[in-house]
């Protein structure tokens, strides 16, 4: 009984409210606080509120409420360890198989293109391992730009 005249204060306190603002000329803000002001009053017809009233005093109920903050917990915690070891079991089994096995067979050889004779195994040139770029590099492509717009 006393929740239902609660409601409907803070209902008839927000509606106040909302024609003042009205009355302001800010209609958007208005309509916005009309909204907030109805939802009280829309829950203490629906039920909700007397259904609230029966949960907050029941001890099951806080006790359900406890569980399901553990059962939370417990999920915050595992995803944030799945995140900093990089995915799940699987994936990282995945991950391990891939790394070990090359993606292309030792023994093929390169395509041939536009009909050049392809080269005998033995006389492929070794693969060059790619230098570091140096750091005038990096911002070599930015010192064009500038000094093609004078800068």
């Amino acid at each position: 009984m006393i929740a239902e005249t609660v409601c409907s204060a803070v209902s008839a306190a927000g509606l106040g409210v909302a024609a003042v603002t009205a009355y302001r000329k800010r209609f958007l803000a208005a309509a916005r606080v009309a909204a907030y002001a109805l939802v009280p009053v829309a829950l203490v017809m629906t039920g909700a509120v007397g259904w609230l009233a029966r949960t907050a005093f029941s001890p099951t109920a806080w006790a359900g409420f406890g569980l399901l903050g553990c059962a939370w917990v417990l999920f915050a915690a595992t995803r944030s360890v799945e995140r900093r070891r990089g995915g799940t079991r699987k994936e990282r089994r995945a991950a391990a198989r891939a790394a070990r096995h090359d993606a292309v067979a030792p023994a093929a050889s390169a395509p041939s293109l536009g009909g050049t004779p392809a080269r005998p195994s033995g006389s492929t040139p070794a693969a060059r391992p790619a230098a570091a770029p140096r750091r005038e590099d990096d911002f070599s492509d930015i010192e064009a730009i500038l000094k093609k717009h004078g800068i």
